[in-house]
């Protein structure tokens, strides 16, 4: 790739982020249409990669292309989201149910153990103490060694892409559960998912690390139950705005 290319490509990477984060933040309203001078001015980037960067928001499904031209901020239901969330454990559930079919190296399951190993110790302590920062990121590393599992590039790439989908990400609701003890020690169940999931692809149980898989992200939608029900809980969660009750 050449120079040109890889500074483009940051542009674009750079103007999405910034995009994103403006949509999260609620600088915009649902249903909003979003200029690309606007943006452009806001975020000290050309035109170009603010274009490019809606044109990928789009396919995350964030932005709508809307009849008059231009984007728009969606507005999401509930049931998008249930959706969203849905599609994402049926992909890692396959990525699992592969794996235990094909096995994986010694190597990779002691990578994918030392992990969990680390995620054991964050959730023991009494959950006032719950270390929320370090949770986010060993919980980040276990999804991606999770879609990983498999050596299949285009599972990686299709879970990739549906974790972009606004709200599907596994860590969409940590946030919300920092404050709330009750509500934070689904955590240790999501923990006691992890060692399941793990447990049946060592052991080439291929149905059960599907069905424990696909389990384990239901748990995102209980959760997006919980928080939908209390409006603290729902001002906490980054976006949530966007979706209309």
């Amino acid at each position: 790739m050449s120079r040109q290319s890889e500074k483009s490509l940051s542009q674009t990477l750079r103007a999405a982020l910034g995009v994103r984060d403006l949509l999260y933040s609620g600088t915009f309203r649902p249903g909003e249409r979003l200029s690309e001078i606007a943006l452009s001015d806001r975020l000290g980037l050309s035109r170009t990669p603010i274009r490019a960067a809606l044109a990928r928001l789009e396919q995350e499904g964030l932005v709508e292309v809307i009849p008059s031209g231009g984007y728009a901020v969606r507005t999401f239901s509930e049931a998008d989201i249930i959706d969203a969330i849905e599609l994402r454990g049926v992909l890692e559930g396959t990525a699992a149910r592969l794996a235990a079919e094909r096995g994986i190296s010694d190597d990779y399951l002691n990578a994918i153990s030392n992990t969990l190993r680390e995620l054991d110790e964050i959730v023991a302590p009494p959950v006032a103490e719950l270390d929320f920062e370090r949770y986010h990121e060993c919980n980040a590393v276990f999804h991606d060694q999770l879609r990983n599992l498999s050596g299949s590039t285009i599972i990686r790439q299709e879970i990739e892409r549906v974790t972009n989908m606004p709200f599907a990400d596994p860590s969409a609701f940590l946030k919300a559960q920092v404050d709330f003890p009750e509500f934070r020690a689904s955590l240790q169940v999501g923990q006691e998912h992890h060692r399941a999931i793990i447990d049946a692809v060592a052991k080439r149980e291929g149905a059960r690390a599907e069905a424990l898989a696909r389990e384990h992200a239901r748990l995102a939608k209980r959760n997006l139950d919980y928080v939908m029900k209390n409006q603290i809980l729902k001002d906490s969660v980054p976006g949530l705005f966007l979706v209309a009750v």
